[in-house]
């Protein structure tokens, strides 16, 4: 398509005039299913009434204010996510990347208080996705992501998802972190192990080094919790949040607890539109949804419904379909090599968008709200694409 945009995107061929729930409808007027929902956004679909209402209500009083005023919307969803969190303090940004730069910079203003000059190393995962820009890019653990952009922040060192031993081998005293995904989400939908996970949590605590979650894709409800960390037992120091916190509008969050934050003062940090009246807003209309009004709950219903569903495509066709995995709404199925685009596009032609991810991985990312008749028809057009390709 020939416009002005950079080409930064592999974009589908259409242009989306409006939604409802989880479908899009294009300029030409066809509908399809988006089992994509903005790449785990859309937490309540399309044109959900609730963020309706809510942008219209806010956008009546005041949309922006800057960080140099107080706004309830932003002090309400901040105790909201303190409270839900276990964590302390917030940090307002507007995305994933974002988020976990503030971390970032926490990690090591944290290291510099405590041995200024020395503390800085941090450590990343291999197939890990934490963001483009700079930093965020620095602990992103994808050689085809940082190559282009050397250099890149230094004292970094990459280690082995779910083997603890190679973190065990770079740990010393002089990491101020160690930053992971519970679900590895761009390489795969590739969970965490539960012992991993703790091993991590202990070796931060033996050398005094914070353990950063990153929770911007499979956070916000999307594991079956508020955050992944829950599902597994163990504290963070920092998680970081976006995608779905906002339910469609641009919104970051970074959630530390005192031990991190309290080195963080004025001067350190800023963000010119972070936290605003009306991305707040929206914010704690999700955390009411997904608290108040069932949505949570409708995540691990609907979850082993779907999970069922799509290990009997596997076993439908054990030639194309290597395995289904994830947690919650977040998962991936597996393709046998070389069959992942042709699908994605045969499910186009049969009205259902999804979204690759790495290791011949598609994703299905369905809205939080999604119903079950919603999944059966989007299994369906699933499966008539399988019997294409």
């Amino acid at each position: 398509m020939d416009n002005h945009v950079m080409n930064t995107y592999n974009r589908f061929n259409i242009i989306v005039e409006s939604g409802h729930g989880p479908w899009i409808v294009d300029s030409e007027g066809n509908e399809y299913l988006d089992f994509i929902s903005g790449i785990a956004v859309n937490a309540l679909g399309h044109a959900a009434p609730e963020i309706v209402k809510t942008l219209t209500d806010q956008a009546s009083k005041v949309v922006h204010i800057s960080n140099l005023f107080w706004s309830q919307p932003q002090i309400d969803l901040a105790d909201k996510l303190a409270e839900k969190s276990g964590l302390d303090k917030v940090f307002f940004s507007n995305s994933g990347t974002e988020a976990n730069e503030t971390a970032l910079k926490i990690a090591r203003k944290y290291g510099y208080e405590k041995n200024k000059g020395k503390k800085t190393k941090i450590i990343c995962f291999h197939d890990s996705f934490h963001g483009r820009t700079m930093g965020a890019l620095s602990v992103t653990g994808q050689e085809h992501y940082r190559e282009p952009f050397r250099p890149l922040i230094g004292d970094v060192y990459d280690a082995e998802f779910n083997n603890i031993d190679s973190v065990r081998e770079l740990m010393d005293d002089d990491v101020c972190a160690v930053i992971l995904e519970l679900v590895q989400g761009e390489s795969g939908i590739l969970p965490a192990e539960p012992d991993f996970v703790k091993g991590i949590r202990d070796l931060c605590d033996e050398h005094d080094a914070l353990m950063i979650c990153d929770e911007v894709q499979c956070g916000m409800g999307r594991s079956g919790k508020l955050f992944a960390y829950q599902q597994y037992g163990v504290m963070p120091d920092i998680a970081t949040t976006a995608k779905a916190l906002g339910g469609g509008v641009p919104i970051g969050a970074t959630i530390a607890n005192d031990r991190a934050a309290q080195y963080f003062v004025p001067g350190d940090h800023g963000c010119t539109f972070g936290g605003n009246p009306l991305a707040c807003a929206c914010g704690n209309t999700i955390m009411h949804e997904l608290f108040e009004n069932g949505v949570l709950d409708n995540v691990n219903e609907m979850s082993g419904y779907f999970f069922k569903k799509l290990n009997g495509l596997r076993d439908k066709y054990p030639e194309k379909i290597n395995l289904v995995r994830g947690m919650g709404l977040l998962i991936g199925v597996q393709m046998k090599k070389g069959l992942k685009s042709p699908a994605i596009e045969a499910a186009q032609k049969h009205g259902l968008f999804l979204a690759g991810a790495g290791n011949e991985v598609i994703r299905f990312l369905p809205p939080l709200n999604v119903k079950s008749e919603e999944i059966d028809e989007a299994v369906n057009r699933f499966d008539a694409a399988l019997a294409e390709i």
